[in-house]
């Protein structure tokens, strides 16, 4: 299976990615595009530009296209559009050019992860996040994974709880969906 894990910043994806790939030692973890690329030498401001986040999709949407089947991904194009739609100048990313190749790649996941910000919330935030940003990504990664927004054809699984209760909702998500 393709398994992607979504949600805004400070939701716990990173920390659920690695928790499944150490019970699932078949799989490969593919690290979120903004690391990768901080990696290769891309400097990002504090705040990405609507450049930086489509530089990201671009990568994501590579990640998927490149990936083995056994694959756990710390974000995918979901993601990267519900970043795009939730910044104030939105209107500069030209929805309609990526859209389709956004959801070309989305295809070729099993399952999309999404963790939402719960109330309360489970995440000790650094004093100098923008608690509004967070909550108006959160808000548009909801609309477009779990209400979807742009009719994905795949599987979501909504995650909450604590760290273990999230791993054994993938682990039962997977169990269910390998015995049909």
């Amino acid at each position: 299976m393709k398994i992607a894990i979504s949600g805004t910043h400070f939701s716990g994806k990173t920390t659920l990615a690695e928790a499944l790939f150490e019970v699932l030692p078949d799989y490969t973890l593919m690290e979120e595009p903004y690391y990768q690329l901080t990696e290769e030498g891309h400097d990002f401001g504090e705040l990405p530009s609507i450049e930086d986040f489509v530089l990201m999709l671009e990568r994501s949407i590579e990640n998927l296209d490149e990936s083995a089947q056994n694959s756990i991904f710390d974000r995918c194009p979901a993601d990267m559009l519900g970043y795009l739609l939730s910044q104030s100048d939105a209107e500069a990313f030209d929805l309609k050019e990526w859209l389709p190749r956004a959801l070309s790649a989305i295809s070729k996941l099993d399952l999309i992860v999404f963790l939402p910000i719960e109330t309360p919330d489970r995440i000790v935030l650094p004093l100098s996040q923008d608690i509004d940003y967070r909550e108006r990504v959160d808000k548009t990664l909801q609309e477009i994974i779990v209400e979807n927004r742009f009719s994905f054809a795949v599987d979501v699984l909504e995650a909450t709880g604590s760290l273990h209760e999230r791993v054994e909702q993938v682990l039962a998500h997977i169990r269910n969906r390998t015995a049909d």
